[in-house]
């Protein structure tokens, strides 16, 4: 004779797998809703683009010089008389990556040929207003730039420009 109360305190076959299926759907829900808060946090990092991003030093960028500084994706453009420019790489058309072409002395986009000056003016081609500028912060010699704060501008005026 079989004792009625050890086998209802016992789980069943299907008992069994049903729990189990219950934490395997738990823990796979987990996993992809932690996945889904990593996917959606920022991914800014000191000193990359969307903070502050160190140039260099000012001796780096001498008058009529224009460097590309990758990490923070813009020129530094050191404009004779005026001071310095930070330039998004950013064709305010549509957004592609404008290169400075040292032999045409402008900025070339490659997407739809807007045209920029070493200010980031437009001369000719479709885009509706210049290229964006970031704040400029001179430190100890130092040139950072804030790219977590573009500019947009409809026209060029000096006072954009860093005094070094």
């Amino acid at each position: 004779m079989v004792d009625q109360t050890q086998s209802e305190d016992r789980i069943n076959r299907r008992q069994f797998l049903g729990v189990t299926l219950a934490a395997s759907l738990l823990a796979l829900l987990g996993q992809a809703a932690v996945a889904l808060l990593k996917f959606l946090q920022p991914r800014t990092k000191a000193g990359g683009f969307g903070g502050l991003v160190k140039a260099g030093q000012i001796q780096d960028f001498p008058p009529g010089s224009i460097h590309h500084v990758l990490a923070g994706q813009f020129y530094i453009s050191h404009v004779e008389d005026q001071g310095l420019l930070a330039i998004w790489h950013r064709c305010t058309h549509l957004g592609c990556t404008v290169p400075w072409r040292e032999d045409e002395g402008q900025f070339n986009c490659p997407c739809h040929s807007s045209l920029f000056d070493e200010v980031g003016e437009v001369t000719g081609g479709p885009a509706p207003r210049p290229m964006d500028i970031f704040p400029i912060e001179v430190v100890d010699g130092e040139v950072i730039v804030d790219t977590g704060n573009p500019i947009q501008r409809q026209n060029h005026d000096p006072s954009q420009a860093t005094k070094v």
